[in-house]
């Protein structure tokens, strides 16, 4: 193997350079030459591809994003699109390919492997939905960006004796919600592998300011039916009843941004640098998962079988802690 490639796909998160970074320079270390793919498997189509050195990564591993870019491949799901990706490839003399990404991602890894392009992947979603790891890049510090707003949130619900739902990122995951409502010390959370009812809501509403808190914070998580809007709604009708006043804010993609923490930029590193030496000794096929506090390889079949739930015992620990 001579010649590796690597791109980004899906959802941007923190943690996506650093892993970048990674893979150019250990493939550097181990005499690889480095090619940077840019807009994930559309540029990969398109053949927007091109060589990575020291220089190209420096500098980049404090930086949020990706420098690679990132887009939606309809095409890519198409054989004919996925047919064309692997021209670029050879016709690049790539003998090995690292993609960084979440599900959809790591599924268009896994159909490249199946066409026999060697492949491996790397976990990257803030949904840390994926199997095979326990954690994958960007959660961590997404998690802490929550963690901000939602302790920033609290001091302003508390001056003004509010509720305030607030709104994180997770589509069909409830993890980043879970897991951030247990740190900020949530009253309640809703995810969307929960049904929660509304008069729950509203009990818990009314708990609060039975008992004299001056505030009542709820992380909901965007997937959650019937949603934040319709909740808000009714909320508001009963604000006289409740004590409380209803808010709600909506974090949206400022969970996406930011500059990585030291927990993502350490995964990054090492994930990235399993992903190449998994190429170079031929285990392709797999994702590179942290698993046991250490990088063990998941095949990509395994990894994308299913979306990881979220651990039923942490939300029954919600129910006591809150």
């Amino acid at each position: 193997m001579d010649r590796i490639a690597v791109l980004t796909s899906g959802g941007d998160n923190p943690g996506l350079n650093p892993c970048i970074r990674a893979v150019v320079r250990i493939g550097l270390h181990l005499g690889l030459q480095v090619m940077g793919i840019h807009r994930g498997y559309a540029g990969l189509m398109g053949g927007d591809i091109k060589p990575l050195d020291t220089r190209s990564v420096a500098g980049i591993i404090a930086k949020g994003g990706t420098i690679l870019g990132t887009a939606r491949a309809p095409r890519f799901r198409e054989a004919q699109g996925r047919r064309e990706a692997v021209r670029k490839l050879n016709r690049h003399g790539i003998d090995g390919l690292v993609v960084i990404g979440g599900n959809g991602s790591l599924t268009g890894a896994l159909e490249l492997h199946r066409m026999g392009f060697p492949v491996v992947g790397i976990p990257s979603t803030i949904d840390n939905d994926i199997n095979g790891t326990d954690i994958a890049v960007g959660v961590d510090t997404a998690l802490n960006t929550i963690l901000d707003a939602i302790d920033k949130i609290k001091d302003t619900a508390s001056s003004h004796n509010r509720a305030f739902l607030i709104e994180t990122m997770g589509r069909n995951s409830g993890y980043l919600a879970l897991s951030s409502g247990i740190a900020g010390g949530a009253e309640l959370i809703l995810c969307p592998e929960i049904e929660t009812p509304f008069e729950e809501i509203i009990k818990t509403i009314d708990d609060s300011y039975v008992q004299g808190k001056a505030h009542c914070i709820i992380v909901v998580a965007e997937g959650w039916r019937p949603g934040a809007d319709e909740v808000v709604e009714r909320l508001r009708d009963r604000q006289e009843e409740l004590g409380f006043s209803i808010r709600v804010t909506r974090l949206g993609h400022v969970q996406r941004g930011g500059a990585p923490l030291a927990f993502d930029r350490i995964l990054a590193t090492r994930l990235g640098a399993a992903a190449v030496r998994a190429l170079m000794d031929g285990k392709r096929g797999n994702m590179v998962g942290w698993v046991e506090s250490r990088a063990q390889l998941t095949p990509l079949e395994e990894a994308v079988a299913y979306q990881k739930e979220i651990d039923p015992e942490l939300y029954e620990l919600t129910q006591i802690m809150n």
